[in-house]
């Protein structure tokens, strides 16, 4: 059901655009504006259902009419990027930059691009510029997000930091609490780790990371029942999961 009243949703844009197609040329400036917002829309719900070549035609649709909005733009930075046309992402983005003033959701958006690609630094900084906006509502967010891309360039000591400010803002920051358990655990602060995952797994699902991770703590802890309860899990309700393979070779070490 929730597929159908999206592509619903669809159709009725799609038919409010065709009234107007074929008398584009004839449109006022503010008709165009409003096109392309349709348009934009449009091409945003083809990307959720998986139709990048609907997509496309619409979002290039919205920027032949209107190529200055921010919104537009920063949709074909997510469409390019989809289809891994890189440097037109970062036109893209780069423009939504300028055109949205320093908007901090176009700032977060842009930096995942940018950590994703391997400019780390500046992704990060993005982040951070983004987390400390008035204007952003979930400035934890950004700073998890700055956390992880600091991370992935090899930079731990940095990237707790930003964990650390995501988790004073909002304590419950699931991102954050996971990512400060593996930090822990890979420096050896097994009970630190522990009590980490323990505050995360008290609001967020189960899952294979988790208990992969559970797992391991445990065992550096010496608590082999714990470790084999999480491991029963695992083998469980996620057998076909990456970590049942990392947990069985695990296993076959220890013999």
């Amino acid at each position: 059901m929730r597929r159908f009243r999206v592509l619903f949703a669809v159709g009725v844009l799609a038919a409010a655009v065709a009234v107007h197609a074929s008398e584009d040329v004839k449109l006022t400036k503010q008709q165009r504006v409003e096109a392309a917002q349709v348009n934009t829309q449009l091409a945003l719900a083809y990307m959720r259902e998986g139709d990048l070549a609907t997509a496309r035609a619409k979002l290039e649709k919205a920027l032949d009419q209107d190529p200055d909005t921010a919104t537009t733009q920063m949709a074909a930075g997510f469409l390019y990027d989809r289809l891994g046309e890189d440097d037109k992402a970062k036109s893209s983005f780069e423009r939504a930059m300028k055109l949205g003033k320093n908007d901090p959701v176009i700032m977060n958006n842009y930096a995942a691009f940018l950590c994703r690609k391997g400019d780390k630094k500046t992704g990060e900084a993005y982040f951070l510029q983004a987390a400390k906006s008035p204007l952003y509502r979930t400035p934890e967010v950004a700073y998890a997000n700055a956390g992880r891309c600091a991370r992935a360039d090899g930079r731990p000591k940095e990237a707790e930091q930003h964990f650390r400010q995501a988790l004073a803002i909002r304590q419950d920051q699931l991102d954050s609490l996971f990512e400060m358990a593996e930090l822990a655990f890979d420096a050896g602060n097994h009970l630190q780790a522990r009590a980490f995952l323990d505050r995360y797994s008290a609001s967020a699902p189960v899952s294979a990371t988790s208990l992969w991770l559970a797992y391991r703590i445990e065992r550096a802890l010496g608590d082999d029942v714990q470790a084999r309860m999480s491991a029963a899990k695992l083998k469980r309700d996620f057998a076909m999961s990456p970590e049942m393979s990392l947990l069985l070779e695990a296993e076959r070490a220890q013999k």
